[in-house]
């Protein structure tokens, strides 16, 4: 009976997971797979890092509403290279046959044995795995301070889930080979997430896909059903090598190597006979696994800017909040709300009864948050309220226009001309900052339509300033707008940013001085 349930499982991801054609049957896109793209860099860049920095971000100025987001978050997936990633497997003609000084041949023997003695792993040393590894090491050395420090945040949670399911600890580094850690990442062919799951393999391990939510993002949940799928594939092979190999190209193809190699089970025995992706993917993985076990031989550090898994903590919401509420309640940074939620794809946590949607935050907001939950809850309707009659307008498409940037121009300034919010502005033009250059093209939908044929804010909309007593409010360390209006009675967030000029999140500092008019 085992033996049959075996056969069966190898039958099903031989269709259900293998992306590599195959010269016998047709096999379906599997895990992820690799791709050739085109710029390196954004493999390795910052943006999906968390620096533990101030932006210049527009407090929260209206709810984003639904249907204008389900309308754009497809050409968003398309065009922003947020949800692209690169290839980390070197091609053959990018590994260098090139001698390395920090790296004698016969050290990187003894290291290569002294990993493969601590392992499960068979860690044998060849010219073609020495090759890949000084190739690393020679062009992409400063990079890997940067996986390094997204390392920092993501192992604690592989290690906690590969331990459960028994899994050798060293699998944390397949998910640096996958997607450099990157939870949005996502292939030309759709494999998405941290562990690059395609849509079905996704489904299969209960990683569900909605217009709001991405489930192979959420780092938790993907790294889960990933241990669940390798434990799935030693069941069948008996050897983690070569469930390696079966994660990338299938147990498919896998199987046919083994075949064609007469029977050898051995990796390095059956690798000639292996996809070319394939053949360099698991020598990709041993030596990002030497990088980072001999990292300190190298001088290669990682950054400290990052927060720590253990510095977080999840709370379960009870009505559906935008980034942008968060921000303006809690003043915590979309950029981090996006960096700790990376599954919701359109900055939204949506309330659906069934569901168990869960908000992570650093554990210091943690607190806060669950002491004015009421408040923020209250907030959230209210800002909802006043948005939802210019729904149906905003989502005309007749209503978009395209604005050139001006000297002086910032993105609060542009956003409060259109009445519309700053992460609006991002997204529809797949910014990934908010720096500006003079003659910029911006792609707008405008709440206020009268902005589209004006170049001036009409100054008989602007309310006046009031006059008269105010008092002066020293803005404290941890303050928010909305937390300072909630210590006035008649006080509203839109209030104090009138009264002060407030555009961004960089004028509320500690010791910033503030009019609170009594109305």
């Amino acid at each position: 009976m085992k033996q049959l349930l075996n056969i069966t499982l190898l039958l099903c991801f031989s269709v259900g997971f293998s992306q590599i054609k195959s010269d016998t049957i047709k096999l379906e896109p599997d895990t992820i797979k690799l791709q050739s793209f085109e710029d390196s860099k954004i493999l390795f860049s910052n943006s999906d890092t968390l620096l533990l920095k101030n932006t210049d971000t527009l407090g929260f100025k209206e709810h984003v509403e639904a249907t204008l987001i389900d309308s754009l978050w497809l050409n968003e997936l398309i065009k922003s290279p947020l949800y692209d990633t690169i290839q980390y497997v070197l091609k053959d003609d990018e590994i260098l046959i090139t001698e390395l000084e920090e790296l004698p041949t016969e050290l990187l023997k003894e290291r290569l044995a002294v990993l493969n003695s601590k392992t499960p792993f068979n860690i044998a040393y060849n010219t073609e795995l020495e090759q890949i590894i000084k190739t690393y090491l020679k062009r992409r050395k400063s990079s890997f301070s940067t996986l390094m420090e997204r390392a920092r945040f993501y192992f604690p949670l592989f290690e906690e889930q590969l331990d459960k399911y028994d899994i050798p600890l060293e699998m944390k580094y397949l998910a640096i080979v996958e997607s450099a850690l990157r939870p949005r990442a996502r292939s030309r062919v759709g494999a998405t997430g941290l562990w690059q799951f395609m849509y079905q393999t996704g489904k299969q391990f209960n990683l569900n896909v909605s217009s709001y939510v991405d489930e192979r993002s959420d780092p938790y949940r993907a790294t889960e059903a990933a241990c669940k799928f390798l434990a799935s594939l030693y069941k069948i092979f008996g050897d983690w090598d070569l469930a390696l190999a079966a994660y990338n190209s299938g147990p498919g193809n896998v199987s046919k190597a083994i075949r064609r190699s007469g029977g050898s089970t051995n990796y390095w025995n059956i690798r000639h006979n292996l996809p070319r992706e394939t053949a360099n993917y698991v020598p990709a993985f041993y030596a990002t696994l030497y990088i980072f076990e001999y990292a300190n031989e190298h001088n290669i550090k990682a950054k400290e800017n990052t927060l720590a898994y253990f510095e977080t903590d999840t709370v379960q919401i009870k009505r559906q909040l935008t980034f942008e509420q968060i921000y303006e309640t809690l003043n915590v940074d979309i950029e981090v709300l996006q960096f700790l939620n990376p599954q919701y794809k359109l900055d939204i946590v949506p309330f659906i009864k069934g569901k168990n949607y869960t908000l992570t935050l650093p554990v210091k907001d943690i607190g806060k948050f669950l002491s004015n939950e009421k408040q923020i809850y209250a907030f959230a309707d209210s800002e909802d309220a006043k948005r939802e009659k210019p729904l149906p307008q905003y989502i005309e498409e007749n209503s978009r226009t395209v604005y050139r940037v001006k000297s002086g121009d910032y993105l609060g300034k542009i956003s409060e001309k259109f009445g519309v919010s700053v992460n609006s502005i991002k997204r529809w033009n797949n910014m990934r900052s908010t720096r500006l250059k003079i003659g910029q093209r911006l792609t707008i939908y405008p709440k206020n339509v009268n902005a589209v044929t004006s170049s001036k804010p009409k100054n008989t909309s602007k309310k006046p300033l009031p006059t008269g007593p105010h008092e002066i409010y020293t803005v404290q360390s941890g303050d928010s707008l909305w937390l300072i209006a909630q210590k006035y009675s008649n006080v509203s967030v839109q209030n104090i940013k009138d009264w002060n000029n407030i555009w961004s999140v960089k004028s509320l500092k500690p010791g910033t001085k503030l009019k609170i008019f009594k109305i």
